[in-house]
């Protein structure tokens, strides 16, 4: 494919630091996974059947994965991916809309996560010209061969250490609006590019 990025200035620091906390939509992923390869970061990824195929993936392309999600064994799981980031300083990933949904509706987990580690969240999304997607609960796109893809970097997000509900709260509501409209320039820049 041949690959576009946009607001990459925005996050290198971040990036070259190891610390950081990547966000992406469920549905989006698959460019984030590719284009982190290497960077030995840490994600939770679900204790499901289909969670083992992502966890090869994963170890293959030099990262670590922490099992459970909101629906089973997240507080554990969130536990331990809090120390494993600050202990081993690398990047993490957490997927806001996952592993069941509902599409494009983010929750507390990652808010939670960028307030215990100090690390900013870093939002990402992509779309491509030509694509297949999915009828799954997330509509998983997938690039077609040798189509032209863009991939948008967001606005970092600082969660306040002393964050209280209010603010987790309207943290969250940020993410989200954030994910969103990285999501919607990526489709437009495709459909009009």
């Amino acid at each position: 494919m041949k690959i576009e990025l946009k607001g990459f200035e925005k996050v290198t620091p971040y990036i070259n630091s190891k610390k950081c906390i990547w966000a992406v939509w469920h549905s989006r992923l698959l460019l984030l996974n590719y284009l982190s390869r290497g960077s030995e970061g840490t994600a939770m990824v679900s204790g499901s059947k289909d969670g083992e195929f992502v966890v090869r993936i994963l170890k293959r392309q030099g990262h670590e994965a922490i099992r459970g999600s909101t629906t089973k064994g997240g507080i554990k799981a969130l536990s331990s991916l809090i120390k494993n980031l600050k202990e081993k300083q690398r990047p993490g990933l957490i997927i806001p809309d996952g592993p069941q949904g509902p599409r494009f509706k983010a929750k507390l987990g990652i808010i939670i996560l960028a307030r215990e580690t100090g690390y900013p969240i870093l939002p990402f999304s992509y779309s491509a010209k030509k694509i297949k997607v999915f009828t799954s609960w997330d509509r998983f796109i997938l690039p077609y061969p040798f189509t032209k893809c863009i991939g948008i970097y967001g606005k970092p997000l600082f969660v306040p250490r002393d964050a209280d509900r209010n603010e987790l709260n309207r943290c969250l509501i940020l993410l989200e609006k954030e994910l969103c409209r990285l999501t919607s320039e990526a489709d437009s820049y495709c459909l009009n590019s």
